[in-house]
């Protein structure tokens, strides 16, 4: 009890000013430093264990369905271990290796239409994050540089806005909707779950494409992750909602001239997630090690540690 109040006291100032610098001004500064304390401290506290146990580094895989704060948290999770815990942190997100637009517009024209949009395996290029998690277990370390995706360009940066890592990483965070999604049966499969897949994928092309994605190239990526994190939503109608509130922040903090979802373009949006978000609910909800169950006014009901 006592290391976690020093911890509280040693980070509070950089998680206060880190929120205040995402504009998270909805909540009291009371609620926040509570979910420091209850949450985000114990989950800390929780990979540095893990940290020591495993050795060099630990590969964390984090994900929940859009919209539930996946970035936020990972960062403060990252403010924590870098300040009290002095571990050299990593935290990624698989939105930044989304293919770039041309080769998404290829993936359109050669296998499905559906591909032009970004989100569903088989719109990452894999093997660069395969690179890299090799590379980082290697023990002659060398810097390297990883992509940066603009949401709002709907494209790869050029490569002089790309992140360089330039020392080995003790704690590997990696994050994203589909991390540790697992592929379907075909009997799954063969059911159009939205009106998405019912009109525009009446072949099955498009979802089965992404189905032996799972199977083959994420498998082997997820099957290096040490440990899941996952939030869990109340439902899929929440998804929308707080994809919607996303997009107003991506607003806020992008210049007039770049391109923001509608109410409309959202909606459909979520269709492409709808299918393997529902699924991963049901898988991670039993299989991750931390479990961290949200309520609908974004809130955390439980935090399950297992």
């Amino acid at each position: 009890m006592q290391l976690n109040n020093e911890c509280f006291l040693k980070v509070k100032k950089d998680y206060l000013k880190f929120l205040n610098k995402e504009k998270i001004f909805n909540k009291s500064k009371a609620t926040k430093l509570k979910s420091l304390k209850k949450v985000y401290i114990p989950i800390s506290f929780w990979i540095e264990e893990k940290c020591k146990k495993k050795g060099k580094p630990l590969i964390l895989g984090f994900s929940g369905g859009q919209g539930t704060g996946k970035t936020t948290v990972t960062k403060i999770l990252e403010i924590i271990l870098k300040k009290f815990f002095k571990r050299k942190t990593c935290v990624i997100s698989i939105d930044d290796f989304y293919k770039t637009l041309k080769d998404r517009n290829k993936m359109s024209y050669n296998i499905h239409p559906l591909f032009k949009t970004r989100g569903v395996p088989g719109t990452h290029d894999i093997n660069l994050l395969k690179k890299f998690l090799n590379l980082a277990k290697k023990k002659n370390f060398r810097k390297i540089k990883l992509p940066k995706f603009g949401k709002a360009e709907d494209d790869r940066l050029k490569r002089n806005n790309w992140y360089n890592i330039e020392k080995k990483p003790e704690i590997i965070i990696l994050e994203g909707w589909c991390i540790g999604a697992k592929p379907q049966s075909n009997s799954l499969i063969k059911k159009a779950i939205n009106i998405l897949e019912k009109t525009e994928d009446k072949k099955m092309i498009w979802r089965k494409y992404v189905n032996t994605k799972l199977k083959n190239e994420y498998k082997k990526v997820f099957e290096q992750i040490d440990h899941f994190i996952f939030m869990k939503v109340p439902n899929f109608n929440m998804v929308f909602k707080w994809r919607l509130l996303q997009e107003k922040k991506l607003k806020k903090k992008s210049h007039l001239n770049k391109k923001i979802m509608s109410y409309n373009e959202i909606k459909r949006f979520i269709m492409f997630y709808e299918r393997i978000t529902l699924q991963m609910i049901k898988d991670l909800s039993k299989s991750a090690s931390v479990v961290m169950i949200l309520k609908k006014n974004h809130e955390l009901r439980k935090l399950l540690f297992k």
